[in-house]
């Protein structure tokens, strides 16, 4: 008897869940609602949201609206975003997660001080260059702030000056602090280190959780958008404590060949995947 255990700790995260919550709340008042890029870097989710009504645009089609409605999702926005759309009278409906608007608002805070004071600080975010969030962090301090992806980039860092270092909600906690250590060590004794540990737990509490998961199945299928910066860190802690773990966007690329001789098969996501589409994984393989 084969079991398909479905990861209960896996699926959207309180951000995500609100975002697409009012996406359907105001999809069901019959109106024209948009939203400023995807909603959740699922595609299949997407494509269900849009086949309820709901309009994904760009930036540049944002700028051309006036006299709208427009969900901005979790990810957040910048300060340009809000102005532009109190000049072309666009209704936001503001999804940000409380997670990070909370840190939109300390980045800020540190940037005004800073100018304030006249001191030249380097603001530092540990993120992916061009995501949403990260966008949405940099624009609170009019563009100024720095991007490092990996410890390899903290070591480009001008250690003279005084730096101020936060995260991007969903980074590894691991790597975050590999980062603080070396930055420790190389700071110059006159300038200012701070950092600011702004990871959501939501996210950085799956992991030990995931690979406990992982271990306990021969054969886990890793249900995630290929677009999520969240899915592919979870997807490693699946690989390294078991290396037969698979990344599948949907049912439909279920290799079945994996499935001879297995008896234990864990299906987990990334908290850009809804449950329902790994409950769609876990019925075409107890079809087989």
């Amino acid at each position: 008897m084969r079991k398909v255990e479905i990861d209960k700790g896996s699926g959207f995260c309180f951000g995500v869940t609100t975002a697409i919550s009012k996406a359907e709340e105001e999809l069901a008042k019959g109106e024209t609602l948009y939203c400023l890029g995807d909603i959740v870097h699922n595609g299949q989710e997407c494509e269900r949201l849009e086949q309820l009504g709901l309009i994904s645009i760009d930036h540049q089609q944002f700028s051309e609206l006036k006299n709208a409605k427009v969900l901005l999702r979790a990810h957040g926005e910048p300060p340009s975003t809000y102005r532009l759309a109190e000049e072309n009278h666009i209704t936001l409906i503001d999804a940000t997660c409380p997670v990070v608007l909370r840190l939109q608002k300390r980045i800020k805070q540190e940037f005004d001080t800073a100018n304030a004071e006249g001191r030249e600080k380097q603001i530092v975010i540990f993120g992916k260059n061009g995501h949403a969030e990260v966008l949405g962090l940099v624009g609170q301090t009019n563009g100024t702030a720095i991007v490092i992806e990996n410890l390899d980039e903290a070591r480009s860092l001008d250690f003279s000056k005084d730096i101020f270092l936060y995260s991007q909600t969903t980074k590894s906690l691991d790597e975050f602090r590999q980062i603080v250590t070396y930055i420790q060590e190389h700071i110059a004794p006159d300038a200012t280190f701070k950092y600011y540990d702004t990871i959501c737990r939501q996210v950085a509490n799956r992991m030990p959780d995931i690979q406990d998961f992982a271990a306990s199945h021969e054969l886990i299928f890793f249900v995630c958008g290929h677009k999520s910066s969240n899915g592919k860190i979870l997807f490693q802690e699946c690989k390294k404590v078991n290396p037969n773990s698979y990344q599948i966007d949907g049912p439909e690329e279920i290799d079945r060949s994996l499935l001879e001789g297995v008896k234990s098969i864990g299906i987990c996501g990334a908290t850009s995947t809804p449950k329902w589409l790994m409950e769609a994984c876990q019925k075409a393989i107890m079809e087989e």
